[in-house]
């Protein structure tokens, strides 16, 4: 396996920032709040409650979203507490928040960020959440936000040329099985690191809340609005190697560490492991049929995503121009992006076994 690049989200708070571009991302926690709230109600105990509760952000970005994450669950902590004793939680014990993220995240513009008010205390915990960055049980409740379909490493043999599972492609289209399984393997082998360490980190009894996006089964990445997007990028890419801005063999080797899992893989992937009982996995209604595709504006929101990785392998001013060409794309291809096959948004609910 080759190990990819940090994946960071474009840091700063300028026009083309994660923190200007990530409105679809916070739909999802806004669409799944009192789900969250349910599961916090049902399933935490009382009795991991005493002097402090800690609550950890997996892939926390350079926000906002990760404080309307940790907020969302603070405030269904705090609800639960004071229907079941009649007494406010704040009074009794407190808060912290650990944010996670690689150590190249823009951790400088998440804490200049921090909401004033807050009734919490935080500490930024960089590294990989594929390992342990945390001390064996030191938190209560983890949140992952549209980071769970990563993976640590890009799978050896689709950067091959003389592989059968070479890839061309710059992800898993879903078209060639050979490919798709090397992805899979990669994917079902990082997540299962993933579990592991946040059940050493997470107390007995405690929960994890991972939202997201997964593929329906039977349906195939290059289907769904997501993967037309990234063929888009991918294309843009072919178009500047063509017109000598970058080489082609560095195009053609060029692979993402992103994989959506089918549903049905997803849970397999999570109960095979057996750290955690699922408590849910909702089908959530997200709120991005509000939105109207704009070209411009979807641009910018996969430059906030995937510039930083690009930018990586191609340098600055290729970056830019893929991006131009991507909006030309999606105004070509609006009707095609309409027609998309849906994913599916999810919240899972999971809870250590003890």
């Amino acid at each position: 396996m080759s190990t990819a690049p940090e994946w960071i989200m474009v840091g700063g708070e300028g026009p083309e920032s994660y923190n200007q571009h990530s409105s679809y991302q916070r739909a999802l926690l806004e669409a799944a709040k009192e789900k969250m709230k349910e599961a916090i109600s049902s399933k935490l105990s009382l009795d991991l409650i005493y002097d402090r509760f800690s609550v950890a952000d997996f892939g926390c970005a350079s926000g906002p979203n990760t404080f309307v994450a940790v907020q969302n669950i603070i405030d269904a902590v705090e609800a639960k507490y004071h229907r079941e004793t009649g007494q406010n939680l704040s009074d009794n014990i407190e808060f912290q928040v650990l944010f996670n993220d690689f150590t190249s995240n823009d951790f400088n513009t998440l804490f200049q960020a921090l909401p004033r008010g807050r009734k919490y205390y935080s500490a930024g915990v960089p590294g990989s959440f594929f390992e342990r960055v945390l001390p064996k049980q030191s938190f209560h409740i983890g949140v992952i936000n549209y980071a769970f379909h990563f993976t640590s490493k890009i799978p050896k043999e689709i950067t091959d040329r003389n592989s059968p599972s070479w890839n061309r492609d710059m992800h898993c289209t879903g078209f060639n099985q050979a490919v798709k399984k090397a992805y899979l393997d990669q994917y079902s082998a990082d997540t299962k690191n993933l579990l592991d360490a946040r059940a050493e980190e997470l107390v007995p009894g405690g929960l994890m809340l991972i939202l997201g996006s997964c593929l329906r089964d039977g349906i195939k990445m290059s289907e769904t609005s997501k993967g037309i997007m990234m063929d888009f990028i991918g294309d843009s890419l072919n178009d500047l190697a063509q017109q000598g801005v970058i080489e082609q063999d560095k195009v053609d080797s060029f692979s993402t560490p992103l994989f959506l899992a089918e549903e049905c893989e997803l849970r397999q992937i999570i109960e095979e492991n057996g750290k955690f009982t699922i408590e849910a996995f909702e089908d959530i209604i997200h709120l991005d049929g509000e939105f109207v595709v704009d070209p411009k504006n979807s641009a910018l929101s996969s430059k906030a995503s995937f510039g930083a990785f690009l930018t990586a392998h191609f340098g600055a001013d290729a970056m830019s121009q893929v991006f131009e060409l991507v909006e030309a794309k999606i105004r070509e291809g609006v009707s095609r992006i309409m027609n998309a096959k849906p994913d599916m948004q999810y919240l899972i609910v999971l809870r250590k076994n003890c």
